[in-house]
């Protein structure tokens, strides 16, 4: 059974979507069991519509909710131990959960969850982990907001917790990762990321083949299995890749429905229409995963429908049940016990 610690007042639509989407989500994993944390009076109503749900949860009245605007600091002040966030994250760490999911303010979520979870030893920043949608099926691009400027040390370790996630959630022995950057030549970035590269073909790590640098046409054809930046640049390339998604949508909306002779021909190639619609549907790769913590928590596009807010969860449920964190604590201890100098007869 999968604990998920679940913040039904977090996002644009609160329990009136969070709810359902767990729903949802409870129904293609039957070995899912929640811990709702809301505010009673308005979750109670939705509750109701859902039996089954009702059934495999447990439900934690809290004092408020972090609403979508605050700002983190105010957030962290205002609703440390007594907000549905917090508390939805204070349940990682107490054990009575396995995972934390929330669709509320990524600052404020972010901030909690270190304040209550710490990071990792060995790592000094965490990151936000993306799934990203690719021609050859899947990848994963960190970090994508947590951390803006990283060190070469920092992007060797968001490699990685890349590389364990890609393990974790597509089963791979071995992912491919590769260094976001302006060019694939070695001369080519910022100092920072060369000697990344460095570092990470020097390392040899057995749990990851490191493939070089890759630039942002590699996001969309899948050329490795993570993709490795800085937040500042990877949330300037996710906004992106979410703006275009939705740009090429109400081009060819626009474009079926311009003249009598066009919406006779979608009606022949609604197949097609339909399978793209699903490809660029972002709901169907929502769910960041905040790496380097101790626990796992999961952020979801605070404007997700309920079947963005189930795909949040599964992302959460895989993480868990694959062992994420054994995973990520494994392959830092191997490496960083490769970086101590060998003892010498003096040490010894």
């Amino acid at each position: 059974m999968i604990r998920i610690s679940l913040d039904l007042m977090g996002g644009d639509f609160g329990p009136q979507v969070v709810i359902p989407g767990a729903a949802k989500a409870l129904d293609r994993h039957p070995d899912i069991s929640f811990v709702f944390y809301g505010l009673k009076e308005q979750c109670d109503p939705v509750l109701a519509k859902f039996p089954k749900l009702r059934e495999k949860s447990v439900f934690h009245d809290c004092e408020l909710a972090v609403s979508m605007e605050e700002k983190p600091s105010q957030a962290l002040r205002r609703g440390r131990y007594v907000s549905t966030m917090w508390r939805s994250i204070e349940a990682v760490k107490t054990g009575d959960a396995d995972v934390a999911v929330s669709a509320g303010n990524t600052g404020a979520l972010m901030a909690m969850a270190k304040f209550c979870l710490r990071t990792m030893a060995n790592i000094e920043r965490p990151a936000i982990a993306a799934i990203w949608p690719t021609l050859k099926g899947e990848s994963i691009v960190l970090d994508v907001g947590a951390t803006i400027g990283a060190d070469s040390q920092q992007l060797m370790d968001f490699a990685l917790m890349g590389g364990a996630m890609a393990r974790a959630l597509f089963e791979i022995e071995r992912p491919t990762i590769g260094l976001l950057n302006v060019g694939v030549e070695e001369v080519k970035g910022q100092e920072e990321v060369k000697e990344a590269g460095r570092l990470l073909r020097e390392a040899n790590i057995d749990s990851l083949e490191y493939s070089g640098f890759v630039e942002g046409n590699d996001l969309g054809k899948g050329t490795v299995d993570v993709v490795v930046t800085e937040g500042f640049s990877g949330n300037i390339a996710l906004k992106t890749a979410e703006g275009t998604a939705k740009q090429i949508a109400e081009y060819l909306r626009a474009a079926m429905s311009r003249t009598l002779l066009a919406r006779i021909g979608y009606l022949f190639a609604k197949g097609a229409f339909d399978m793209l619609r699903e490809k660029l549907d972002p709901s169907k790769v929502n769910g960041g995963v905040f790496l380097g913590l101790n626990g796992i928590v999961i952020k979801s596009h605070g404007g997700a429908n309920a079947e963005g807010i189930a795909a949040a969860i599964e992302v959460g449920y895989d993480m868990a049940k694959n062992g994420l964190n054994q995973k990520i604590e494994n392959d830092l201890k191997k490496y960083h016990a490769k970086r101590l100098p060998p003892m010498g007869p003096e040490a010894a």
